[in-house]
């Protein structure tokens, strides 16, 4: 049995390593800090849905880890990636573009891209 990942498992991998990361860091920071200046309420709702995007941090490291044996989550994945992105997106459209400007852009495009990235490199690896 061929043990190397193909190139298409390999960018499917990245890109789930990529989001692992991202929501680890970022959902443990939004636990640590909350939303300052705020009520309890919002506060409790931040720190919440910072436990939800850190909880999908370990599904990401877990699915990249074991991209093989994947299917559908991997499409599941891309998907959530995608919406949060709109979210991200309506939200800017709604109430604008928050300061530093070009962070938050650099947030928003690969939330917007990489999923399509994702989800061309898992199909491709399945028809190989």
């Amino acid at each position: 049995m061929d043990t190397a990942l193909s190139t298409s498992q390999i960018v499917a991998q990245a890109c789930l390593f990529a989001f692992a990361a991202i929501a680890l860091f970022g959902g443990s920071l939004q636990m640590y800090l909350g939303q300052p200046d705020t009520s309890p309420r919002l506060d409790n709702i931040h720190r919440f849905m910072g436990g939800i995007y850190f909880s999908m941090g370990g599904i990401c490291a877990w699915t990249a880890w074991t991209v093989r044996e994947q299917g559908t989550l991997v499409y599941l994945i891309a998907a959530g990636v995608f919406i949060a992105g709109c979210g991200r997106l309506l939200s800017m459209r709604k109430v604008g573009l928050p300061e530093p400007r070009a962070l938050w852009l650099g947030y928003l495009v690969p939330e917007l891209v990489l999923p399509f990235v994702l989800a061309v490199a898992h199909s491709s690896r399945a028809l190989a």
